[in-house]
C-alpha cells in the first residue's frame, strides 16, 4: 500500500499546482532607472490668447501684512505668466506608466514657506513617505490647513514666526489644496506622489523629467484654474523627447 499512497500524493501535487493550488510569482520589480538607458521627457508649457488680466486681493484686513507687502493690494496668483507666453505654477509629472517599478523615498523634507502672507512656492511635489515641513517665516498668525481628498486632512496653528511642522501623506494624491484660515487669500497646492518624475514650471515655462526607464508614459499637466491636459510618450533607451502642451482659457 506505502507506493500507491505515495503515487497518489504525488499526482494530487501536481494537479494542485496546475490548477492553481501554487501561486505563480509574481516578476521581480525595478527599483530605479539603469543609468546606461536611461531617457528623458521635457518639454515647455504655454498659454495661447490674451494675457488674462491679474485679480487684485485686498490685505486691508490684517495691518501686519499691508506691512509686510508694502503695499494694501496685491494681484493674484491664480494665472501667471512667465517669459513670452510660457505658463508658470503648472505641476507636470508622469501620470501611468511606472507601475512595474519602486524608488527610494527621500529622507529630507520638502519646504513650503509663509512669506509675506503669501505660500511659497504655490505649487509643489513631495513624494509619498517624504517629510513636507510648513514653516511660518512671517511675525503674525497663519493657520494651514489642507483639503486633501485621500490623504489624511491637517489643520495646524502657527502663531509665532520660525514655527514649523511636519506632515508626512501616506498615498499619492494629485493636487492637496492648502489654505489659511486666517488670510483667505492665501492658497498653496501639492502633487503627492510615489515616484520622483514630477516638476513645475517657473518663468521659462519649462520642464523636464530625466532619469525615466525607458518605456511608454501618461505625462499630465495640471494648472489650478485651467484645468488637466496629458499626452503620452514613448521613449527609448536614452532617448530623449519634447512635449508641449498648450493651455488657453
Amino acid at each position: 500500500m506505502r507506493p500507491v499512497r505515495l503515487l497518489f500524493l504525488a499526482t494530487a501535487t501536481v494537479l494542485a499546482m496546475a490548477c492553481g493550488g501554487s501561486p505563480t510569482p509574481e516578476p521581480p520589480r525595478s527599483t530605479g532607472p539603469d543609468p546606461a538607458t536611461a531617457a528623458t521627457i521635457s518639454g515647455r508649457v504655454r498659454f495661447e490668447g490674451p494675457a488674462p488680466a491679474a485679480e487684485i486681493v485686498r490685505l486691508d484686513a490684517d495691518k501686519d501684512c499691508v506691512a509686510l507687502a508694502g503695499a494694501g493690494e496685491q494681484p493674484t496668483e491664480f494665472i501667471v505668466l512667465g517669459n513670452g507666453d510660457a505658463l508658470t505654477n503648472v505641476f507636470v509629472y508622469v501620470k501611468s506608466g511606472l507601475e512595474k517599478h519602486t524608488f527610494p523615498v527621500p529622507s529630507a523634507p520638502v519646504v513650503l514657506d509663509q512669506q509675506k502672507c503669501r505660500y511659497v512656492p504655490r505649487v509643489l511635489g513631495v513624494r509619498v513617505g517624504q517629510p513636507l515641513e510648513i514653516l511660518n517665516g512671517d511675525p503674525l498668525l497663519h493657520n494651514v490647513r489642507s483639503e486633501s481628498e485621500i490623504n489624511q486632512p491637517f489643520n495646524q496653528g502657527q502663531p509665532v514666526q520660525g514655527m514649523r511642522f511636519s506632515h508626512t501623506f501616506t498615498t499619492r494624491e494629485v493636487m492637496v489644496p492648502v489654505k489659511c484660515d486666517v488670510h483667505a487669500w492665501m492658497n498653496a497646492y501639492i502633487g503627492v506622489l510615489e515616484h520622483p518624475y514630477f516638476a513645475v514650471t517657473g518663468d521659462a515655462g519649462t520642464f523636464s523629467l530625466p532619469n525615466l526607464p525607458p518605456g511608454t508614459y501618461t505625462i499630465e499637466a495640471w494648472h489650478e484654474r485651467l484645468g488637466v491636459q496629458a499626452s503620452q510618450v514613448t521613449v527609448g533607451p536614452k532617448e530623449s523627447k519634447d512635449v508641449v502642451f498648450t493651455f488657453t482659457r
